[in-house]
């Protein structure tokens, strides 16, 4: 489905991009001439991309860090593919399914700016990751480098193989405002010896939405002969890159957050010539041990999710991923710019627009984040999520496309009001 099947979709369901008026596709049409940087800003735009999502009246929700549920379009979409599927039965998962599945594998690696024999789809970030951390052919005493911010589950994991195999698992600690580049290198090379095998490292912290400079570390990493294992699951169609240029040999994401295909879809990109390195979780018999598909075996799993991948790709290129990308940094530097300088108000991402996009934390000092979180959402209806630990002390704040500049302002409002309490 390219671009004119998206919109001749969109007006079938009667989606449109503000109640009573212009289609989604007139709007895209619209406004194409202005530059990204510039619509960032533009509520009218943002305000028909809202039209196309159904959004709880409860409360305001800054919480897409965790899912980014679907627009319309794609929720139908994903309907229409349980149907046909149910349909189909086992005709389509013998007959359909393989070459369907490529097909969309084909669309995330070119989404990637990699080749598809480096990407299998898999179910999340934990899944695509554990998958490595779990297949590296490890021996007692081989050490393991990764940062206390990084995600819990893989931090679970590096402790079962150490439990499991002898790793000797070595954390350091990622400053929440870092002074450069350089400085956060040095703390990862620092803490890598001759028995390191493996270094993870997060593209985006999840905690606090800080971007890290992959190449630089993966660069060095490298130069001591590690491997680097990046967990991407808050960059990957979030904001712009490709995953060759990042230079890392593994990487796993959720495509259920920034890229909002439907619960359950994940990406796990291998570069070329490291499959044979890693051993597969469940066995599928004799392959060739480059083949990335080795790694994925998972039996019979529900196919129509994959079809909605290629769907919310769709939606991703109408809006545009630098479109994307600017709005996110748009959203999260309007709310943290009101109450940065704010006494008793502590924000934990980084200033620099190369640090960080659309996500934020910020705390508030004497207020133990689970109280912040509580107050937010029974006072303000805000709803999000606490972050207590790992040297970072507020609630994570994810806004997404549909997030008007208003609601933010509730959340600024809420930050100054409880700063002087």
């Amino acid at each position: 489905m390219r671009k004119r099947t998206f919109l001749k979709n969109l007006l079938a369901l009667g989606v449109t991009a503000s109640p009573g008026t212009n289609s989604f596709g007139q709007l895209l049409s619209r406004f194409e001439h202005i530059p990204p940087a510039q619509l960032a800003s533009n509520e009218d735009f943002w305000a028909g991309i809202r039209a196309g999502y159904k959004l709880k009246p409860d409360y305001i929700n800054l919480e897409n860090g965790f899912y980014c549920f679907v627009p319309q379009e794609t929720l139908e979409n994903l309907i229409g593919h349980v149907r046909e599927v149910n349909y189909q039965g086992s005709w389509y998962m013998r007959n359909e399914r393989k070459g369907n599945k490529a097909a969309t594998t084909a669309r995330l690696a070119e989404l990637g700016g990699c080749s598809p024999e480096e990407v299998v789809i898999t179910r999340n970030a934990t899944e695509s990751l554990d998958l490595i951390i779990t297949g590296i052919h490890w021996k007692e005493g081989d050490e393991a480098v990764m940062a206390e911010q990084d995600y819990g589950a893989m931090l679970n994991q590096f402790k079962l193989a150490a439990k499991r195999y002898g790793v000797v698992n070595k954390v350091v600690s990622v400053p929440n405002l870092p002074q450069s580049d350089e400085e956060i290198v040095a703390l990862y090379s620092a803490a890598i010896t001759p028995k390191t095998r493996l270094l993870m490292i997060s593209h985006m912290i999840n905690i606090t939405g800080q971007i890290l400079p992959v190449r630089k570390i993966c660069d060095m990493a490298h130069s001591k002969g590690v491997q680097v294992l990046v967990d991407g699951a808050h960059a990957f169609a979030h904001f712009q890159f490709n995953l060759p240029d990042l230079n890392c040999d593994y990487y796993g994401t959720s495509l259920h957050k920034w890229l909002s295909t439907p619960l359950g879809a994940g990406l796990l990109y291998v570069k070329k010539g490291n499959a044979e390195h890693v051993w597969p979780l469940l066995a599928q018999g004799e392959r060739d041990p480059n083949d990335i598909h080795r790694l994925n075996h998972i039996g019979t799993y529900p196919a129509y999710t994959d079809l909605a991948i290629s769907d919310a790709i769709d939606y991703h290129h109408a809006i545009g991923g630098k479109r994307k990308e600017e709005r996110l940094r748009y959203l999260q530097t309007y709310w943290t710019s009101k109450v940065r300088d704010i006494p008793g108000v502590i924000v934990n991402t980084p200033e620099d627009p190369a640090r960080h996009c659309g996500i934020g934390n910020v705390g508030i000092e004497g207020l133990k984040p689970a109280d912040f979180a509580k107050i937010l959402m029974e006072k303000y209806k805000i709803f999000t999520v606490a972050i207590d630990g790992s040297n970072v002390h507020g609630c994570r704040i994810s806004p997404n496309l549909y997030t008007t500049l208003d609601e933010l302002d509730v959340l600024v409002k809420a930050c100054k009001e409880l700063a002087k309490a």
